[in-house]
């Protein structure tokens, strides 16, 4: 035997200093989703949309079969990027121009690649924003899903130069035009209402209306770390109470999906009805969120819009807030210009879709 080191064989991550603009960034582990993986989902979240959760009722409106959840797709697809990106993250920011381009079945396999697109380091010199686009294919290599996020990446050495500022230019919104290919041509008559779980349809949403989804869910501490390694996102963060408890906070952050993914549960009471997220055209995690804090949501419709070249289905854009520990009946958002209400833990801007009456 020899104590001498001949090579490294584990890997410690991409510190901020590793990036660079135009960096191309294969992902490494393959995924087959399956079955058992929307199980665990809906034992995790407690999603009831029926297009995911049925096969019968799928078919009878033109899938081949339910298609998995568009969040599960989502982190899947963001946990492939995390031992090349956000290891050493200290947060996740933010989202843009994530667009919901294929459906995605039991079996299907899906990797994901990354451009690194904007670097900017902070004023502290110790992190940095890495600004960053991920598409997702399947076995096929048809993409699934594409999306900007930005993450707050740890340095390794402060001394090591800040790189040139560069924040890329990202869309407001995703547009109409770009809704809708995630979805086949639907038979809308086969839509049953009852079994979806509500009598509203496209057609009864109006611009402007506010909608309390009314139910809490307390998320406990095995609970957001079994969501985590679901989607095999190694994030520190999340699982090292050994290493968090000497941290900022003192115990493990929750990864930000797993509120995503609550609220998005949650808004079945009054939005029961849309089944699909097209696009997600920008989203914050205002504020952390640890074990024991009990999550609440509400939605505010921003804007309607046809889908070209479809009769069958209309989008909604929808401004969904979380919370922690605050009820959403006087809809908590902000307290001045910029300046988030206490308890506010998610800004999300996204397109649904929904059938028309």
């Amino acid at each position: 035997m020899t104590s001498s080191k001949t090579a490294e064989k584990s890997g410690t991550g991409n510190y901020f200093e590793d990036f660079r603009v135009g960096q191309v960034i294969a992902h490494a582990t393959p995924r087959t989703i399956t079955e058992g993986d929307s199980a665990v989902y809906q034992g995790l979240y407690g999603s009831r949309f029926a297009v995911q959760s049925s096969t019968p009722f799928a078919r009878a409106i033109g899938y081949p079969t339910a298609p998995i959840d568009d969040l599960i797709v989502f982190h899947v697809i963001l946990g492939k990027t995390v031992p090349d990106i956000s290891l050493n993250a200290v947060a996740n920011l933010g989202y843009a121009d994530c667009r919901f381009l294929a459906p995605v079945y039991p079996g299907d396999t899906l990797t994901a690649t990354s451009e690194i697109l904007g670097l900017r380091e902070n004023s502290s010199g110790d992190s940095g924003i890495v600004y960053l686009r991920t598409n997702g294919v399947n076995q096929d290599d048809a993409t699934v899903l594409t999306y900007v996020r930005w993450v707050m990446v740890r340095k390794l050495d402060k001394a090591a130069p800040a790189p040139t500022p560069s924040v890329p230019k990202l869309p407001e919104a995703v547009t109409a035009d770009q809704l809708g290919a995630a979805v086949p041509p639907l038979h809308v008559a086969s839509w049953d209402k009852t079994l979806a779980g509500s009598a509203h349809l496209w057609d009864d949403y109006a611009v402007g209306e506010r909608i309390d989804h009314v139910d809490g869910m307390t998320i406990e501490e095995a609970e957001h770390q079994i969501a985590t390694r679901l989607y095999q996102n190694t994030a520190r963060v999340h699982f090292n109470q050994h290493v968090e408890g000497q941290g900022r906070f003192g115990r493990r952050l929750i990864y930000g999906g797993v509120v995503i993914s609550l609220a998005r549960a949650l808004s079945f009471n009054g939005l029961a009805n849309a089944f699909h997220i097209a696009a997600i055209n920008g989203g914050r995690h205002v504020a952390p969120a640890f074990a024991g804090d009990t999550v609440y949501a509400w939605s505010g419709i921003t804007d309607k819009a046809d889908v070209p070249g479809r009769t069958d289905v209309g989008a909604l854009r929808v401004r969904m807030v979380a919370t922690k520990d605050v009820p959403c009946a006087t809809f908590p958002l902000e307290t001045g210009p910029g300046k988030y209400a206490p308890g506010v833990i998610l800004d999300l801007d996204f397109w649904l879709l929904l059938p028309r009456g």
